[in-house]
Order: structure tokens, then C-alpha cells, then sequence
């Protein structure tokens, strides 16, 4: 990526994809070129949030909400410490921002941290085109780094694909860290950062849990160090297959039959130790407006999603596996795409959504409450 930022509002820019569709508009953020997976979000709220959830590494984010930016950008909602993804597309930037938290510009923000963008498209076509095509690399060029077409789509074609591309240890923390439990300290969890969002260990440190948030990776030894209660797999970017590590970490730990709960990319992660396979969706779930029936309970909740690939379980039927039976907990209601797993022989269960939902809905926060009565259960069980 290169970048520049002067009159970066007047200046074209252009959107390329990789079967050859380009759209062109001005400039947004910094100024020069950016190459990613083109992927829509349809959340109208929580730019902040996803612009720095580490699940958005190497895509470019097309906002589908036609006005972006009105509330600035504030010190408080980063989900960790930059932006990931690595373009940002928007049809209507607001021109001033107003909101009583908020800093500065969006605009100013993209630019600060050297995320090329583009503004004044039609992002209403451009998303039906993923949505029928499937999302596909893409490429944002600006300034200096405009090229004859030709030139621009043979470059974005000569970039990687997200399948088979293996990004979680590029986003994860390198160092151990701990958050402490709010109020008293009722258990210890040991927390796999694939791509974690802050909010994650905030929502458990708020139910009394002291997190140890370890490497992606943390061996079992690692792990076992810090005496947990629980472990947990977080949220991450990139194709699952890749992820070996995390799965034989994550068997370790079924076999010792710890409480284990994973999200996102961690559901991908228990589907693979349980021996199910993955696939990567047409275009994926993006946005926190999604509808996904609790199978345990049937309740339907809004939730929301940050994924690209999921889990291949039988939707039917309860199936056999070496760590005793497994069934889908979890279904969404658009397209029946597997959105949990639970094992009904030991404490283990996962969604593929996001339940700390920072922005967006908080329908499915009760899975951190299912979470500690399974290591308060399995403690108890200890003690008799």
C-alpha cells in the first residue's frame, strides 16, 4: 500500500474488481492503492467497530448504509488498536460529523492510519453485483497509483485469494496479557486470540471472569499454565483450513474435557477438531441484522455476523464424533447456514456470530452467562 494525503476529497479514485467492473468516484481516507477481498456489511450503525475488528484484515469493507461518517470517530469504541481492514468504500461521506464523543472526522481517521478508500459510488450496485457474483478480490487506486484499466485489473488479479489464506497469527496479540474480572473473580479463562475484538474479555471480565488472553500460538502448556476454569477461541480472519495450530490446540483441550466456547472463527475451529469441514460462502454475513434460531430454545435472535466461511454439519440429525455427539445448535434463518455447535457428552459449545455485538444487537449476550454456568456445573461436579 502506498499513501498520500493531499486534496484527497478531490481527488479520482476508482474501485476495481477482479472479473473486470470498475466503478469510480473520489478519493476517501489516504490517498494511493489498496488491494483486498471486496465484502458488503450491511450494518447502518458501528463503522467504528468494524473498521477495527480484526476479522477484517486484508478486506475491503463496502458499506452498504448510503451516508458514512456522521458520528466522527471517538477514543472510546476501537475494537483494538487500529484499523484492519484494508480498504473502506462508502457512497455519501458526511461532510461534518456531530456526536458529543466524537474527536474528528472519519475521513481524518482513514487517513491518519493510511486506509485508502473511495466515496460518491453507487454501493447499491456494487452490492448486487458481489451478492450475484460473490465477493472477489478488488483493488482501490487513487493519485499517483492510477493506471489504464487494463493495468489496474491485471493487478488486482494478481493478488492472493482469501481462500487458503491463513491471517490469524498477523492479527493476534504476540504478548500474554490479562483483563481482570469486575467485581469478585469467580473463574479464570484462558483465551486464544485468533483476531479478538476488545469487547470479548469485557463482556466476561463483567460476569466475574479474570481472562489470560494467550497467542495464537499458545500451546496446551501455555494454556494449562494459567489453571483455567475455561477456554476460549475467539473470533479471526482468514480461511479455517489454514488453521491447524488452533484445531490441534483446540483438541488438547476437548480431550481434557475443559469448558470450551469459541466464536466466529472458533465455531470454524471446533467444527474442524469434531472433524466436520469448512467451505467459504458466496458472499458471507456481514452487517448485525442477522436472524439466528437458538435450536436449544427456538428462540430467534438479531445478531450480528462477521464471516466468510462456515462449518459443513448436518443440519438434521445429531452426529457421532471422537469426542462423543455433536449436533447444530444454531441455524441462520436466511439461508440455513450453520451458526453454532454444541457437544452433548462434555462441556463444549460455539457460535459463528458475535455476541458481544459492539455495535449492534445484544440479543445472544446470554451465551456468556451459558458459558459460566458450564464452568460453575463442571466445578461443582468437581468438588462432589
Amino acid at each position: 500500500m502506498t499513501t498520500s494525503t493531499r486534496g484527497a476529497a478531490r481527488t479520482p479514485a476508482v474501485l476495481v474488481l477482479e472479473d473486470g467492473r470498475i466503478f469510480r468516484g473520489r478519493a476517501y481516507g489516504a490517498v494511493g492503492e489498496t488491494f483486498g477481498e471486496a465484502v458488503f456489511s450491511t450494518g447502518m450503525t458501528g463503522y467504528q467497530e468494524t473498521l477495527t475488528d480484526p476479522s477484517y484484515d486484508r478486506q475491503i469493507v463496502v458499506a452498504t448504509a448510503p451516508q458514512i461518517g456522521n458520528t466522527g470517530w471517538n477514543d472510546e469504541d476501537d475494537e483494538s488498536g487500529r484499523i484492519w481492514v484494508s480498504g473502506y468504500v462508502v457512497r455519501d461521506p458526511a461532510r461534518v460529523p456531530s456526536n458529543w464523543r466524537s474527536r474528528r472526522s472519519l475521513d481524518d481517521e482513514l487517513t491518519a492510519q493510511g486506509v485508502v478508500g473511495i466515496s460518491g459510488i453507487d454501493t447499491r450496485a456494487l452490492t448486487r453485483h458481489l451478492r450475484e457474483r460473490g465477493s472477489m478480490r478488488a483493488g482501490v487506486f487513487s493519485g499517483e497509483a492510477l493506471a489504464p484499466d487494463a493495468e489496474l485489473v491485471r493487478r488486482v488479479q494478481a493478488q492472493p485469494h482469501m481462500k487458503g489464506a491463513s491471517l490469524y497469527e498477523e492479527v493476534a496479540t504476540k504478548e500474554a496479557y490479562v483483563v481482570p474480572a469486575v467485581g469478585e473473580k469467580k473463574f479464570t479463562v484462558a483465551a486464544i486470540d485468533l483476531g479478538i475484538k476488545g469487547m470479548t474479555p469485557q463482556r466476561m471480565a463483567e460476569r466475574g471472569i479474570e481472562v489470560h488472553v494467550l497467542p495464537a500460538t499458545a500451546t496446551a502448556e501455555d494454556v494449562y499454565a494459567v489453571e483455567p476454569d475455561g477456554v476460549f477461541f475467539s473470533n479471526g480472519p482468514g480461511d479455517p483450513a489454514t488453521a491447524d495450530g488452533p484445531v490441534a490446540l483446540m483438541t488438547a483441550v476437548l480431550e481434557r474435557q475443559t469448558p470450551l466456547f469459541g466464536i466466529c472463527f472458533g465455531n470454524q475451529i471446533l467444527g474442524r477438531a469434531l472433524g466436520f469441514g469448512t467451505y467459504k460462502l458466496k458472499y458471507g454475513h456481514r452487517g448485525i441484522n442477522q436472524p439466528v434460531q437458538d435450536r436449544t430454545t427456538g428462540k430467534v435472535e438479531v445478531t450480528a455476523h462477521n464471516h466468510g466461511f462456515a462449518v459443513d454439519a448436518p443440519l438434521d440429525q445429531v452426529s457421532d464424533t471422537k469426542f462423543g455427539r455433536a449436533e447444530v445448535s444454531h441455524v441462520c434463518l436466511n439461508d440455513d447456514v450453520v451458526e453454532g455447535l454444541q457437544l452433548l457428552d462434555q462441556p463444549a459449545f460455539s457460535v459463528q456470530y458475535h455476541p458481544e455485538a459492539a455495535a449492534g444487537p445484544h440479543d445472544a449476550a446470554y451465551l456468556f452467562d451459558r458459558f459460566t454456568s458450564l464452568m460453575s456445573t463442571v466445578r461443582e461436579g468437581q468438588r462432589a
